[in-house]
């Protein structure tokens, strides 16, 4: 009789330990899917910022910048001949 009285509770305890390894095991698949979502994103984040930086060299390369000088700001290059040099 008195056994009958231990097996109640431990049936519960292990129904309650099988819960909880159920619900352990879909929490940590559920962070391991997020986890992989946030790898794919920060590769995909690389990979961009890989071509801004190629774009950025791109677009600040000396003959771009001589060019836009000579062309919009009507710059040419400096003539030697018209240079002062002041002494104090």
């Amino acid at each position: 009789m008195k056994a009958e009285w231990l097996l109640i509770p431990l049936i519960f305890a292990v129904l309650a330990s099988a819960i909880g390894v159920v619900y352990s095991t879909h929490y940590s698949r559920k962070l391991f899917v997020e986890l992989t979502e946030l790898k794919q994103t920060r590769d995909e984040l690389n990979v961009e910022w890989g071509q801004l930086q190629l774009e950025q060299s791109t677009w600040a390369t000396h003959g771009r910048i001589e060019e836009l000088a000579r062309k919009k700001l009507n710059m040419k290059p400096l003539d030697y001949k018209q240079v002062i040099i002041l002494k104090p």
